[in-house]
């Protein structure tokens, strides 16, 4: 089955054609990152705009790329929710028409179901039940994979997600958006124990708070400034970033072994995270658990982990949309 992909849940306005949810025919992204840099983060009505813009000529060399004519392709498959509501609204809308124009099947697919799909492409050989943490720039969470379409969560962020606190953190160290990759480079001549950073508890052991730990380095920041002293960059966000990889990995990993899983994906935007992805990695080793993790190009948003999660929705689920279907801002798993 060929699924025709569209995801524009936030800045990047991309299209892709998947081949029975695991083999990518074209992934195809147009970003916005240079021009929200300018701005110090996303900027919803540009990116609303750029959609607009990019989303035909996207979806054509999408197609093209795949050597596949519209006719050629099973069905049509966007993301709805979660998301920037009028970046939402561009993908939905197009996708609608284009359906309805071809006669194909419109399949609704969740954002963040989306991410953890990404691992179905890389990973052939991975399959449901198994547990995954997903963090990315609005979500931080522990779910375990019932089924392609089933899941149920262990435990969530109560305030800022972790790519959100990378981002804002950043900002305060002077990196430019996304800050997140700028934290990663610094961290690499860092010294990670330079800086003592609070770990904030949270009732539930699986739920994840980091608005703390950001405040506390804005703080440090903004009071280095305030009395003329000068910091170590390079080693608080060394701190910053070990300190953010070791609650993720502490959480998931008890997790993990309370509920019995020795098969683990990650999935997200953080994904990419060199320093989650090599303290996950170890101690996942430790307690002998697989862990499957996208390769970078798939960590961020794209449309082919949609179209992989398209594939199972509709097949096992059934999932399939008219021409009511709405975008939604905000939707749990």
């Amino acid at each position: 089955m060929k699924i025709l992909a569209i995801e524009s849940s936030c800045d990047e306005t991309a299209a892709a054609v998947v081949e029975d949810g695991r083999k990518i025919l074209s992934n195809i992204i147009a970003t916005q990152v240079e021009e929200h840099k300018l701005y110090g983060g996303v900027v919803p009505e540009i990116a609303s705009r750029r959609h607009c813009e990019s989303i035909v000529g996207v979806v054509d060399e999408a197609l093209e790329q795949a050597k596949l004519t519209l006719a050629e392709i099973d069905a049509i498959a966007v993301t709805y929710a979660p998301g920037l509501i009028g970046a939402l609204l561009v993908g939905v809308n197009f996708a609608k028409g284009l359906a309805f124009a071809a006669g194909k099947p419109l399949i609704p697919v969740h954002h963040i179901k989306g991410h953890i799909a990404a691992n179905y492409i890389a990973h052939p050989e991975l399959e449901p039940p198994y547990i995954c943490l997903a963090a990315s720039g609005g979500h931080s969470q522990i779910m375990r994979v019932e089924s392609y379409t089933k899941y149920s969560t262990v435990g969530r962020t109560l305030d800022d997600a972790a790519g959100e606190a990378f981002d804002k953190a950043a900002r305060a160290m002077g990196f430019p958006y996304p800050g997140g990759i700028y934290i990663d480079r610094a961290s690499k001549t860092g010294d990670r124990t330079k800086y003592r950073l609070p770990r904030p508890h949270t009732a539930n052991p699986y739920d994840f708070s980091f608005s703390g730990l950001k405040t506390n380095v804005i703080n440090l920041v903004h009071n280095a400034k305030q009395k003329g002293e000068q910091l170590d960059i390079d080693s608080l966000a060394a701190s910053f970033q070990y300190t953010v990889a070791d609650i993720l990995t502490s959480k998931f990993v008890a997790a993990a072994d309370e509920y019995g899983y020795k098969t683990a994906a990650l999935a997200g935007g953080v994904a990419a995270n060199s320093g989650l992805r090599s303290l996950l990695e170890e101690r996942c080793s430790e307690r002998g658990i697989t862990l499957c993790v996208p390769p970078i190009a798939l960590c961020g948003d794209n449309a082919a982990m949609i179209g992989s999660q398209a594939f199972y929705e509709y097949t096992e689920a059934g999932a399939a949309a008219d021409l009511s279907l709405n975008a939604v801002a905000s939707m749990p798993l």
